[in-house]
């Protein structure tokens, strides 16, 4: 049975999930990891396909059953975590597991899976760019997005941490470069 992992993780803006459906659509042998959160679905996410979604006490009975590879308590009761139950359920598909996480969750997956995870950072040429980028979304206000530049510039000392770092400054680069460490990471 296949049992490694991809973890991939970055500052908010950096271009991960895009480079994560990408390495989805070109690696038929990948899986997504389905997160749990305990904050409200937003837009037109649906539970089981983008988060299961979990009240806090769902969430803290989940924690004393020891059912989570990795969680974190984000803010009070914002909860997010990586089930056991979801990784193995993948790898008894065959799969390979794809993680989409923030920083400190893709350490402590990193942590725990070992050598069987290749932990990928996705980091933005810039701090500038990646202000630019976020304000072009449209999607937060001016508070939210200086809260979040002040969050990605501290993340991004984390980066030493993960096994590999992707430069996102060319999204055309950026999927030839997880292309190949995903292709030596699983062919091996």
């Amino acid at each position: 049975m296949n049992t490694k992992v991809i973890i991939f993780s970055a500052p908010s803006g950096s271009g991960k999930t895009t480079l994560v459906k990408h390495a989805l659509d070109i690696f038929g042998e990948l899986q997504f990891s389905i997160s749990c959160t305990t904050r409200q679905p937003r837009g037109s996410e649906v539970h089981a396909v983008d988060y299961h979604f979990l009240t806090p006490d769902e969430f803290r009975q989940k924690i004393s059953e020891e059912a989570f590879v990795e969680f974190e308590e984000v803010y009070t009761d914002k909860y997010y975590g990586t089930l056991k139950s979801e990784v193995e359920k993948i790898w008894s598909q065959g799969k390979v597991v794809i993680f989409d996480v923030d920083v400190k969750g893709g350490i402590s997956l990193k942590k725990y899976f070992g050598e069987q995870a290749l932990s990928i950072f996705i980091e933005p040429p810039s701090i500038e760019e990646l202000e630019r980028r976020l304000i072009s979304r449209g999607t937060d206000d001016t508070e939210t997005i200086r809260i979040r530049v002040a969050k990605a510039e501290e993340e991004m000392s984390y980066a030493r941490e993960f096994d590999k770092i992707v430069i996102n400054s060319d999204l055309n680069e950026a999927k030839k470069e997880i292309e190949s460490l995903i292709q030596h990471f699983i062919g091996s």
